[in-house]
Formats: structure tokens, sequence, C-alpha cells
């Protein structure tokens, strides 16, 4: 005889139910159904219809409700030692199985069940019950990047204790001090059962896939609008390529020319910029990190110098980052600041982090941001969606310079600040001749489509000398 083990049992199963369900889908059975509070046993004829059992109603045959679980009957004395593996796929060469199966420890014996079905099942006995348990918890290793962490994590966790309760599973996350400038994948560790496993991977994906699909769709919103920024090289997203380092050197040299093919261009190093951005003080401490190890990586990562300014006040609520750099540098320490304060829950979970930062211009420029009776800078809030204000009461630094100021969601925040910076380039470097649509030379040696005070009023382009 072979002893079946009826599991997921509703209290109110009694064996009639099951003598009825077994007779309905012609599986024979011997002698009476031993029931147990929650699960129940019961004999075979033989080891093909014990198969056959399992196959029909494992997961896929419900009484009173719930789907019942139907596997074999281990002795107690090797119940922790055997185990069944199902679902293999044919293709799979007997070797590399060994090879799975022994990474858990002494496999004593392993032999394949023969059935119906395409694909294989075997029974594993190992030679202690440790090693069953580890071979029954095969942890699943998922890389993702670090930027999609946060939305699979979930406001306080949830997210992620969804999937787990979902799929009766463990999950971790690999800490942000692991993460590289060359290296910004986290390590997402699944431990459970082989099934456990794979159906938490389909919901860890599918949440990575949607934040995905849902950052390539705002930058395809944005990116069109934002003039200067090398995008493609910025490292916000995955690539599909892993692209090697640039030569030792070049990056800090302010090397006077890039060869591309035959083709040599002459530019300038990229001119630094100093941005202030303001963020809840209770946030100082995520963006600095654990001994300053976060603060560092982010500044190694964008290239940028990020400072935290001293509180001016004891009870203030917000505090100022400075960040130095060029632009790609400004948008990659922005866009992860930005990143950080969402995913340390610093903002709701269906509220976008906004944010105010402030620019230091001349105060002989602050004229041509504004525009005639404000018509420029209504513009520039009707363009990128964010409130810029230049205070008319100021008094101007050491320097002779005032601040702008600009309210907004990233992308919105980072078109105005490009925007700005165009205008006060055109103020500092006025172009000869008419503003076309054409190819033209800007100040920084470089060629660009379009220009970038192309769609600002008459007032607002730049005089002819």
């Amino acid at each position: 005889m072979h002893k079946l083990y009826i599991g997921n049992l509703c209290d109110s199963v009694t064996a009639e139910d099951l003598g009825k369900t077994f007779e309905d889908h012609k599986i024979p059975y011997a002698g009476q159904f031993l029931m147990k509070t929650g699960y129940a046993f019961v004999d075979c004829p033989d080891d093909q219809w014990a198969m056959k059992a399992i196959e029909t109603f494992s997961g896929k045959v419900e009484l009173h409700g719930k789907c019942i679980e139907v596997e074999h009957s281990v002795p107690k004395k090797q119940r922790t030692r055997k185990l069944q593996i199902r679902n293999i796929p044919p293709h799979l060469q007997w070797e590399v199985l060994d090879g799975l199966l022994a990474q858990c420890g002494t496999v004593e014996n392993c032999e394949q069940v023969n059935t119906d079905s395409e694909t294989a099942v075997v029974n594993v006995t190992y030679a202690s019950r440790e090693h069953a348990r580890q071979a029954d918890e095969v942890p699943l290793k998922i890389l993702a990047h670090n930027n999609f962490v946060g939305r699979l994590i979930g406001k306080e966790g949830r997210n992620l204790k969804k999937v787990e309760q979902d799929t009766d599973t463990k999950i971790t996350i690999s800490p942000l001090q692991d993460l590289t400038l060359y290296n910004p994948e986290r390590t997402i560790t699944v431990k459970g059962s082989i099934e456990a496993c794979c159906q938490a991977e389909i919901e860890v994906m599918k949440k990575v896939r949607e934040a995905y699909e849902n950052d390539i769709a705002a930058m395809n919103q944005q990116t069109h609008l934002i003039p200067g920024l090398n995008l493609g090289a910025l490292g916000l997203f995955p690539s599909s390529a892993n692209m090697p380092p640039p030569p030792p050197g070049n990056a800090s040299s302010g090397a006077p020319y890039g060869c591309f093919g035959a083709l040599c261009v002459c530019v300038q190093a990229p001119e630094q910029e100093t941005v202030h951005v303001y963020i809840p003080a209770q946030a100082v401490g995520a963006i600095i990190g654990k001994k300053g190890q976060h603060i560092k990586q982010l500044s190694r990562f964008a290239g940028a110098s990020i400072k935290i300014a001293p509180a001016e006040t004891p009870d203030c609520k917000m505090r100022q980052v400075i960040v130095t750099g060029p632009p790609e540098a400004q948008f990659k320490a922005q866009g992860r600041i930005y990143g950080k304060l969402k995913e340390e829950n610093f903002f709701g979970p269906k509220e976008e982090v906004k944010l105010e930062t402030h620019i230091k211009m001349a105060a002989a420029a602050a004229g041509r941001v504004i525009g005639k009776g404000g018509k420029t800078v209504n513009e520039l809030q009707n363009l990128t969606a964010a409130e810029v204000v230049v205070p008319r009461e100021q008094t101007p630094d050491e320097n002779d310079q005032v601040i702008v100021k600009i309210n907004g969601h990233f992308y919105a925040s980072q078109l105005a600040q490009r925007k700005i910076r165009d205008i006060l380039t055109q103020v500092k470097h006025p172009q000869k001749g008419g503003m076309g649509t054409g190819p033209s030379p800007n100040p920084q040696g470089f060629t660009e489509m379009g220009s970038p005070t192309q769609g600002l009023s008459q007032e607002q382009q730049p005089r002819r000398k």
C-alpha cells in the first residue's frame, strides 16, 4: 500500500466528503480515511495510483472552499529527510539536477517517478534532516536596479510584506552600503519552498517592471524639454549593455576634445553649477547615511560635491543641501535625493516628492528671468509645471547675486533649472544674428539643435548689438 497525506482541509470536511471526491475523480483507495484536524491520511493500491491522486487533486480540487493538498505520506523517521520535487523540465540533465541537489547536502538516494505528465518527478532522500530542510527552502536571488527597490518595498514595507504573505516566503534586500558607482543593483533574496519562490519571483518582477515602465514614461514626457543634458549617459536606468569605465584622467582633467570615430569635436569642460536643495530636517540622516557612507556614494555616483549646510536655527524644519557640479551631475544627484526621500517614506505613497531649490544669479540678470510684466517667469511656470519665484524685495549678497526659487517635482524642477540657466547664459553671452531653429553654436562649444531661448517672447530674446 502507498499512504497519502491530504492537507489544507477545513474542519468541516468529513471522511465521506473525501471518499466522494476520490470516487468522483475515479481514484481508487483502500480502507478508511484517517481524519485529523486539518489533514487526513488514506492508502492507495500502488505508487502509480498515488501519483495519479497527487496530480489530480493537489492544488486543483476544492473542498468547502479550500484547495486540498495531496502528497506522499513519509514515515516520521524519514519525514524531514525525504523530499519530492515535481515539475522538473524534461530537458534538464541529471548531472545538473544532481549538482543542484548536492548544494544543500549529501544525497543518499534520488529516483525518478514515472508519471503521465511531460515534466519529471523525483523522490530525494538526504543524509540528514537539516540538509533536506535546506533543500526544501532554496534561496532565490534577484538583481534589481536601486531606483526600483523603494517602490518594491513600499511605504513602511507594505508592498514587500504583502508579497511575503501571499507567497509564504521571506524576502530580504541587500543594504545600500553594498552599492558602488559601477554596480547600482540591489540583491533581493527570497527564501521558501521552490514553488513559493517561483510565485514570489513573479510578484517581485511585476513590481519592478511597473516601476521601470513608469519611470520610462515619465522620462519620455520630459527629456525633449530639458536642454543641455546627455540623458543617455546619466545612468539613472539599467543599461542594456555594460559600458566600460572612462579612461583614467579623462573625467577630471577637463580634456579639451572628444573623438567619435574619425570626427573630433572641440569642447570646453562643462561649467560648474551650484544648486541649493531644501529637504525636511528629519531626512538629513537618511541622505548622509551611516558614518556618511550614503552621501559619499551619492557624490561619487553623480560626480558632484554634495554638502549639508548647518541648521539656521535649532528648530528649523528644512535643511539645505548644496550640490555643485555640471548639468549631468546635478540631474543625477538631485534625482537620487528625490528618490531617497520617497524611498524612506518622507512623502506618502500617492504623494509626489516636491522640493524647493534655489539658484543664485547676478542681480542684473533678475529682470531677464522675470521678463516684462512677469511674462518670462509666467511662461516658465506654464512650460515646466514648477513654481518659479524671483523675490522682488531682495538685497544682493556680497557678490551682487540674488536667488530664484523653484518648487516642484523632480522633472519639473530640472526643466525649470535648465531653462533658467539658458536665459542666464544668453545674458552673459548674447549671440549675434537671429535665433533660428537650425543648429547654432552655444557658448560651451557644443552644437545642438534649436535654441535655448526658442519659444520665449520677443521681449525675452537677446538684443542684437
